[in-house]
Parts: structure tokens; sequence; C-alpha cells
């Protein structure tokens, strides 16, 4: 370490950033502790119903997915998806991969005006991955208070701005009503706001 000051400490100087070092970045040091340590709630109930209400219309949907496929498949596996989208339905091919054709996101976009299938297939990957990502993984990352507990990193992002890892708190979406829903498993105590 001392070897890098050695270094680092004249190139902030050289640079006028020696200010912003001692009085932002280090000063953000026990604000950013304390905000790790008190972690943020979560309701667990609330997780639990939105699982089963998401899983429920995953259920549904692949129910959907066969009876437009005609056939039972592993809407999971890229080879069976990619037999019934191009073997058995006839569609398009979009895009090759190593192993066959492309059954990414962007494929399925494109599939859209073809058949319906694709379209339910989006909706099916789009729940499955807020459950799997969010959903039921946060409870599982909880202290006995039911507050989970990221740690805040100040120098990964280039652009300066706070990063969060372990879980990354920052990172749950916004851009769909699904996504936006799980933002409300986030609480505060009673008589206090986020």
């Amino acid at each position: 370490l001392f070897r890098l000051y050695q270094v680092i400490m004249p190139d902030l100087e050289s640079k006028n950033l020696l200010f912003v070092y001692e009085h932002l970045d280090l000063a953000l040091i026990p604000v950013l502790q304390k905000m790790e340590a008190r972690g943020i709630r979560i309701d667990v109930d609330y997780l639990k119903q939105l699982s089963a209400e998401y899983r429920a219309e995953a259920n549904r949907l692949e129910g959907v997915i066969h009876e437009l496929a005609g056939s039972v498949f592993n809407l999971n596996s890229p080879k069976q998806l990619s037999q019934i989208l191009f073997g058995d339905l006839k569609l398009p091919v979009q895009s090759k991969t190593k192993t066959g054709s492309s059954t990414d996101s962007d494929t399925l976009e494109a599939l859209i005006p073809y058949h319906p299938i694709a379209q339910k297939l989006l909706e099916y990957r789009q729940l499955t991955k807020l459950l799997n990502t969010y959903i039921d993984v946060l409870p599982t990352l909880m202290d006995r208070d039911h507050r989970i507990h990221t740690t805040f990193n100040i120098t990964v992002a280039a652009t300066g701005r706070l990063s969060s890892s372990d879980p990354n708190i920052q990172n749950i979406p916004i851009r769909t009503e699904l996504g936006e829903r799980i933002r409300r498993a986030f609480i505060a105590r009673p008589g206090w706001s986020l």
C-alpha cells in the first residue's frame, strides 16, 4: 500500500483532486459502512405472495406455449425450443450459433409477427428471470431481522457513481410493471420512508 501511496498521492495533488479524495471519498466511507451494516428491510410475506402469483402465471404460460407448439417440451432447452420454432413450426431462422439456430430474446422479438408463440415465450422468460434472479433469491440473502446487507463500492464505476454488489440492490427492475412490483418488497420501518 505504501508503494501505491507514493505514486497515487502525488498524482492526486498534481490533478487537484486531493480535496475530493480527503473531503468526499474518505468522508463517505463511514456513511457507507453504516448503510451496509444497517441493511435494507424486505417484506418476505409480500415476496412469497409475488412468487406464488408469478409462478402460477409462468405455469399458465407454459401450458399456452405447449398448446401453441402442439407438443410438450422443455422451454428452457435451447435445442428443444429451436426444434419447435424452426423445425416443427417452420419459422424463419434469424441467426445461427455454434450449436444451431438462435433462440435468444432478439430472435424471439423478430419472430413475433410470424407466430404468437414468440410473444408468449418472451413473457415466460421475463417471469422466470424475475423469479430466479430476485423474488425467490432475495429472502435467502436476508438476516434474522429480514434485512439484506449489500456492499457499496465507491471506486468500481468509471463514472464515479456508487455501485452495490452481493447483492446488487441497485439493479432491481423498474422498466416493466412486473419488475417494478419487486421494488415494493423493500420497506422502511413504521413512520420512516425510503
